[in-house]
């Protein structure tokens, strides 16, 4: 079985790419955040996952073993084939992922192509429980979500951060960090102070 292929970026079409390995030119199925990790004039690598039917071997291509470790999680999930998979991960990194899981976010799940509401809260049912040790590709792991009350400092604080511009799944793991830091007692002000530095590129 194929595990990794490292080669140039032959071209790119609609699913994923031809990846050009010593001449041989390999068909990947690929988020497209995998395909746009490729650099354009050198050399690349994909993380593959094999999958062989008795009508076809198919190529699934990932970033890193983060983004093929959430893909077997997915497809094992019913009602979640290979391209929906794909899907969710051409939406969502798996740090936004996890974080969307966590926080219950129906609506970031909804924005992959093939996922409707209720294919959404059955991904929710199912995976929230196995987050937990999944990899996201990021040091700073989404803490459980669901240490951020809706009501509250905490509640109001993830409201004030969606109200500027920031995605629900990052602001409800960021205020859980800075609460675990600063304890239960932190402030409405103190929280968005300290979540917005959190959040600030570095």
């Amino acid at each position: 079985m194929i595990g990794k292929l490292t080669g140039r970026l032959d071209s790119v079409h609609e699913g994923g790419c031809i990846l050009d390995v010593n001449g041989v030119g390999y068909l990947v199925a690929a988020s497209s955040r995998a395909v746009a990790a490729l650099p354009a004039d050198a050399r690349g690598t994909l993380w593959i996952e094999t999958v062989v039917r008795e009508d076809a071997i198919t190529l699934y291509g990932f970033a890193d073993a983060a983004e093929r470790d959430w893909f077997r999680l997915l497809t094992g999930i019913q009602g979640v084939g290979p391209k929906v998979a794909l899907g969710l991960l051409s939406a969502l990194s798996p740090r936004d992922l996890a974080g969307a899981i966590l926080a219950g976010d129906r609506g970031s799940l909804t924005r992959a192509p093939g996922v409707g509401p209720k294919l959404a809260i059955r991904l929710l049912s199912e995976l929230r429980e196995k987050v937990g040790g999944m990899p996201t590709g990021d040091s700073a792991f989404v803490v459980p979500a669901a240490a951020v009350p809706e009501r509250g400092a905490a509640g109001d604080a993830v409201s004030a951060l969606l109200n500027l511009g920031w995605r629900r799944p990052e602001a409800a793991s960021v205020v859980t960090r800075v609460m675990e830091r600063l304890g239960e007692g932190a402030d409405l002000n103190t929280l968005i102070r300290e979540s917005l530095k959190e959040m600030a590129p570095r």
